[in-house]
Parts: C-alpha cells; structure tokens; sequence
C-alpha cells in the first residue's frame, strides 16, 4: 500500500497489492481454522499438560471471534465495487452489498461506504448470523457471509458455551 503512494506505476502495485492480500486472506483464513480446531480439540481431548481453564476457553474463543471479524472486514472493504482504489477513483463496477445510506435521500449522491461500514457489517454478520442492514447482492457476497457465520457459530456455540459451562462449575 505504501508503493502505491510512492511510485507512478500504479497499475502493476496494484496487482501486487492485490496478490498479497489474497494471501493474507489465504492464511489469515487458515489461522483461524487452526485456532478454533485447536480450541475444539482441547474442549474435548485435553492435551497431557491438563485441560484448557474456562478463562482460558473464553479468552481464546474471543480472540479467535475477533480475528474473525477483522479478518472478514477487510475481505469485504477489498472485494466490494472493485476495492477502495476504485471506490475512491469512483470507477467502482459491481456492488456485492447495498448498504441502506446508498437509498437515504439525506445523503450526498456519491456516498460510497468506508472501512467502518465493512467492519460494521462483519461485526453484525458474526453477532446475529445473517445480514443486518446492508443486504448481499452477489453469490460471492453471500459465500464470504455464510462462511463468516459458519466461523462465528462454531466458536461462540462450541467454545465459548464449554468456557462457561467450566466458569460455571
């Protein structure tokens, strides 16, 4: 992102640019696989240095929550309308969601959502499973939400229920 500010070759930073995001997203996704199928396999096989403690669990499980979350926010801000180079170029092409400011006749006509808006959106996703204000408009839109909610489910049903259930006893 900073060669981006740096050089007149734009076009081939943001190829680069492009390719290691796609990575990061690649291994932040495998990251949070491998934390959360580690905390499932402590929840129900203890390893020989003894049980995870519920504080341990719950901890764990909001850090895996919150990785989510960001790691999601970002995939959003980066696929919508082309990402935030042609958002902020206004050469946008396809929305993948529709957020409500964009129908609000309060608003400039040439609203476009910010990072907060994504982040707003994959907090909301993690919290109530399904989209909230701004609706899906493409299948991969849909996919990246159902995947999100899939990972969110998963840690809050399964791990953050067994660290209180220690806490509890």
């Amino acid at each position: 992102m900073a060669a981006l500010s740096l050089t007149t070759a734009k076009a081939r930073w943001l190829r680069i640019e492009s390719i290691v995001m796609l990575l990061f997203f690649v291994g932040a996704g495998f990251g949070i696989i491998g934390s959360l199928e580690f905390l499932l396999s402590e929840m129900v096989r203890p390893s020989a240095a003894g049980a995870a403690t519920g504080l341990q669990l719950l901890t764990s499980s909001i850090a895996v929550w919150a990785q989510n979350v960001l790691a999601f926010s970002l995939a959003y801000w980066r696929v919508d309308r082309g990402g935030p180079e042609a958002r902020a170029n206004h050469t946008s092409t396809k929305h993948d969601w529709l957020f409500p400011q964009e129908g609000a006749t309060e608003n400039a006509p040439d609203w476009r959502p910010t990072f907060v808006d994504y982040l707003f959106l994959a907090f909301c996703t993690a919290t109530a499973f399904s989209p909230t204000d701004a609706l899906p408009l493409t299948s991969r839109a849909k996919l990246l939400m159902m995947l999100e909610s899939i990972i969110s489910l998963v840690t809050i049903i399964a791990v953050a229920a067994r660290a209180i259930n220690i806490l509890g006893s």
